[in-house]
């Protein structure tokens, strides 16, 4: 796609948030790549310097910049960091595992309203994509076939994150998915009251694999931690057993999704779903067996069953990737060794 066919021309300033994380540093690292100028957000300067280094080494000092956002759901915390700037990829979220609904969700929704509000301010502003999850559609379950549609809302994990309590440990995966979804919820809801002057796109990808950007800082966070867990012998049946299977995607592909959403001029006000393909612990298994034939692992999980929905915006994501130049979804093999990279 050449400058004149992108929604932002080449040279223009992108706001990544929450750039130090396994997601937004591929998509900090696209943007880049594709000629764009890059200022990510973190909570810590000090704690990652590395992030300037890393860019600075890649790219040439002057392309990329870091700035300091403590709270996402301080009033007007993105203020500063989205003055010049023509597009916005909203990644930052909470990733904790609190199982209390009032300590993560209203952080998750104020902060990507903060995120929209100080865009909103910024006159230059064209561009607005918001990371959200494949949670917010719906929550797998074994052998259940979902049909999951763009018009798809998690609001069984709404309800279960909300319920009375208790706040114990096994509310919060469904208090992840309810933040997720009630995020994005209010992203769409803030677009049709205020009806900004910028097209805003959310993304939903399902679990990330792949590659960190620079694992020696990075190690293997979030989903991609699941496989070195499992290539480690760290997993049990009783801990895998917490995540049920479901549909993957590699971390670039996503990033690339990101790319795309920032800056295609056809794709406006879409939800674009990025599932690869489905999986479950045993076929980890099964590649990972394959890739390290000598090494030892956990034996099959027995009676273990398959997420079987259907993902029909699915294949509008992968005709995106193929438009954006990519051959289609990475499949799970390539991913593995990519995530698993430093012991090949």
């Amino acid at each position: 796609m050449s400058s004149q066919d992108s929604a932002l021309p080449r040279g223009s300033l992108v706001l990544v948030t929450g750039v130090n994380g396994f997601l937004a540093s591929h998509v900090a690292d696209q943007l880049l790549q594709s000629g764009f100028w890059v200022r990510g957000t973190v909570r810590s300067l000090e704690k990652n310097q590395w992030v300037q280094d890393l860019f600075d080494e890649k790219y040439g000092a002057g392309k990329f910049s870091l700035v300091n956002v403590p709270d996402m759901a301080a009033d007007n915390a993105f203020d500063e960091a989205v003055k010049g700037v023509s597009g916005i990829a909203h990644v930052a979220s909470v990733m904790g595992d609190s199982p209390d609904p009032n300590v993560v969700i209203p952080t998750v929704i104020t902060g990507a309203l903060n995120a929209l509000r100080s865009a909103a301010k910024e006159p230059g502003v064209k561009r607005f994509v918001l990371t959200s999850s494949s949670t917010a559609a719906y929550s797998p379950k074994p052998g259940v076939a979902f049909d999951i549609t763009e018009k798809s809302w998690n609001e069984e994990a709404v309800a279960e994150a909300w319920a009375d309590p208790p706040y114990d440990e096994s509310r919060g995966l469904a208090v992840y998915a309810a933040s997720k979804t009630q995020s994005e919820q209010a992203v769409w809801n803030w677009v049709k009251e205020e009806k900004p002057d910028f097209v805003v796109n959310t993304i939903l990808p399902n679990c990330n694999f792949g590659k960190s950007l620079d694992y020696k800082h990075q190690g293997h966070p979030t989903t991609s931690g699941w496989i070195t867990e499992l290539f480690k012998g760290a997993s049990t049946e009783a801990r895998l057993s917490t995540w049920k299977p479901q549909y993957f995607v590699d971390v670039q592909d996503t990033a690339s999704l990101h790319l795309a959403l920032l800056t295609r001029p056809d794709i406006r006000n879409e939800r674009v779903f990025a599932f690869a393909a489905p999986w479950n612990w045993n076929s980890l298994l099964r590649i990972l067996r394959s890739i390290f034939p000598g090494r030892k692992f956990m034996d099959d999980i027995p009676g273990l069953e398959d997420d079987p929905s259907v993902i029909r915006p699915a294949a509008r994501a992968e005709g995106i990737l193929k438009e954006m130049g990519r051959p289609g979804w990475t499949g799970l093999e390539e991913s593995l060794r990519e995530n698993l990279e430093e012991y090949l």
